[in-house]
């Protein structure tokens, strides 16, 4: 693979990463296939392993908590492109808020991704998300 070719990808999938992280914290259900994978496979401990873009969404949707919202870092990623397959590691800090206060709770966690180039772009296939600390304010 050509290098110039190499950082693209692994720039359009840093991308990707920060764009799931914005649509997590912006609660824009209605936009995830524009990051995940129709087949998408996320394992968490909050949901177990939830297969497909409508069961993963409506997690997301009924685990929403009226006046919470939250701000995800995401640092220290490492991208593996293999051709139309890439993994991706990151670290990821969390921190729940309520409007105009300091968080009340904040979680580090260590993140895996397996993600695919699609003819829409790249999109997160499988996702493995792991707490590392909490600390609650």
């Amino acid at each position: 693979m050509p290098t110039d070719t190499l950082i693209t990808d692994r720039i359009e999938i840093a991308d990707l990463l920060t764009r799931f992280a914005l649509l997590l914290d912006e609660k824009r259900w209605d936009d995830a296939d524009t990051v995940l994978a129709e087949d998408v496979t996320v394992h968490s401990p909050r949901g177990g392993e939830l297969n497909g873009l409508d069961k993963v969404v409506g997690f997301m949707r009924q685990d929403e908590v009226d006046g919470d919202h939250t701000q995800h870092t995401t640092t220290d990623l490492l991208v593996d492109v293999d051709d139309d397959q890439a993994t991706a590691s990151a670290n990821s800090t969390v921190y729940y808020y309520r409007d105009g206060r300091a968080p009340h709770f904040t979680g580090g966690l260590r993140q895996r991704y397996a993600t695919t180039r699609t003819p829409a772009g790249w999109r997160i296939r499988e996702v493995w998300i792991n707490p590392v600390w909490t600390r609650e304010s």
